[in-house]
């Protein structure tokens, strides 16, 4: 994949590709529909034909369930592709074969190859038929898990399902995570509208692991299933109610066993080809490395949690987290919490609202971002708590420092995904600085 754009500086080049992505955000934005897709990967010779893939969507725990699978896999002796989104630091991190997230270089001879055939297909197409940002990254991704020839892959849905350019592979296996009320403007305004377009990534005759969901849009789904010849396996079924009979993971939550639960399943039905023994499966939840998820760290001698819940359906498991949190450690934490949209902010507040003893609100560098004022409008006038606005700067000035609360407090920043990813990168040595420009869709 040799490159003849640009500057011959690596540093100078991988400005030049990320500025070309960059752009690609600006003049396509959110734009769903997957023939634009089809023609790119044709283009590139079907690389999603190439390697048995497993899809995945849901409106949480899709991220999670990628992780646990690609570590059950890993454990089996497999190579296993990864391709999720959005990344928390660097654009790498959206492609990963055995946990190892594309170069700096790679990213640099991957753009410069796919661009020129984004050229060849200039004269052919109108200019809003080119690729998106997203449709690039995922031809990116099918290339590099043919190329490193990877057993499996495992591909996350960018948004929704039936519309996602990632809807173009015919997996071994759909599994469709949870259901929530999220991204209503595009996905719908009931449970069953919203399940509907993501059960549009169930293929004919292929099965789908379904995880713990409300009945309206588990029937929504098992509809879709059945048009489509597709067994359906429900983590319900499998596993009942009960907690206790839920696999045990390294991640912490409630939630993080129900994904458990799904992964497993999802690793079960895969079948004997696989050899994903039950030793296996514990051994790869025993070992799951995924940021960001009730994330614990130390920072400055105190305990800092991250935690990406950001969404209605995610308020209810960060609410339980921060009850046992308060329970583990004798006193309320101080929570910095930044969302992007109102509809997700008002629930997440409510629940951080009830159990921190001071709020700063923050900005995340991200075009949807609730501004302060709103976020001030949505505080409950319950809360009797300190409210600060603030910046994340201010409040991680270097790598390895917080300037939130006091010496014994317990620090939780919570809320967007582009958040944490602006923390880590505040608290992570100075070479891992962030690609902010590459977060804003």
């Amino acid at each position: 994949m040799a490159s003849d754009h640009g500057p011959t500086d690596l540093a100078a080049r991988y400005a030049a590709v990320t500025s070309y992505l960059f752009d690609l955000k600006v003049s396509h934005g959110i734009n769903f529909g997957i023939d634009r897709m089809r023609a790119f990967a044709a283009a590139l010779g079907n690389p999603e034909s190439q390697l048995p893939l497993v899809h995945v969507a849901g409106t949480n725990g899709k991220g999670s369930v990628v992780a646990m699978l690609d570590s059950i896999l890993r454990a089996a002796g497999w190579r296993v592709g990864m391709y999720t989104s959005p990344h928390l630091v660097m654009l790498g991190e959206r492609v990963q074969v055995d946990r190892r997230p594309l170069s700096p270089e790679e990213i640099v001879a991957y753009v410069d190859e796919l661009r020129g055939v984004v050229e060849q297909q200039a004269g052919a197409v109108e200019a809003e038929a080119s690729p998106s940002f997203f449709e690039f990254m995922t031809g990116m991704a099918l290339l590099q898990f043919c190329r490193k020839r990877c057993d499996i892959g495992l591909v996350e849905v960018g948004l929704g399902g039936r519309l996602d350019a990632t809807n173009i592979v015919v997996p071994e296996l759909s599994i469709i995570t949870s259901i929530g009320m999220d991204h209503c403007e595009i996905l719908g305004h009931s449970l069953s509208e919203v399940a509907a377009e993501k059960a549009g990534i169930i293929k004919p005759g292929v099965p789908v692991v379904i995880g713990r969901m409300p009945s309206e849009a588990e029937q929504a789904i098992r509809a879709r299933a059945a048009e489509r010849g597709a067994a359906v396996h429900s983590v319900r079924e499998a596993f009942g109610e009960a907690l206790s009979d839920y696999p045990q993971t390294n991640l912490e939550g409630d939630y993080q066993r129900w994904n458990a639960a799904t992964a497993t399943l999802a690793a079960q039905v895969l079948g004997p080809r696989w050899k994903l023994t039950p030793e296996k499966i514990a051994d790869g939840l025993g070992r799951v490395d995924w940021c960001g998820r009730w994330q614990r760290m130390q920072v400055g001698g105190r305990l800092l949690i991250l935690d990406s819940s950001h969404n209605p359906e995610g308020a209810g498991v960060l609410e339980n987290n921060l009850a046992r949190l308060v329970a583990e450690t004798g006193r309320q934490p101080v929570v910095i919490a930044g969302v992007l949209g109102a509809a997700r902010a008002q629930p997440l507040l409510e629940a951080i609202s009830r159990h921190a003893s001071t709020l700063h609100l923050v900005v995340p560098k991200q075009s949807r971002a609730c501004s302060l004022d709103e976020l001030l409008g949505l505080v409950p006038t319950a809360f009797r708590g300190k409210v600060i606005c603030d910046t994340v700067e201010r409040l991680f000035p270097e790598p390895a420092e917080c300037a939130a609360g006091g010496p014994d407090d317990v620090i939780v920043v919570t809320g967007s995904i582009y958040l944490i990813g602006e923390v880590l990168a505040r608290l992570a040595p100075p070479s891992r600085a962030p690609e902010p420009r590459l977060q804003d869709f």
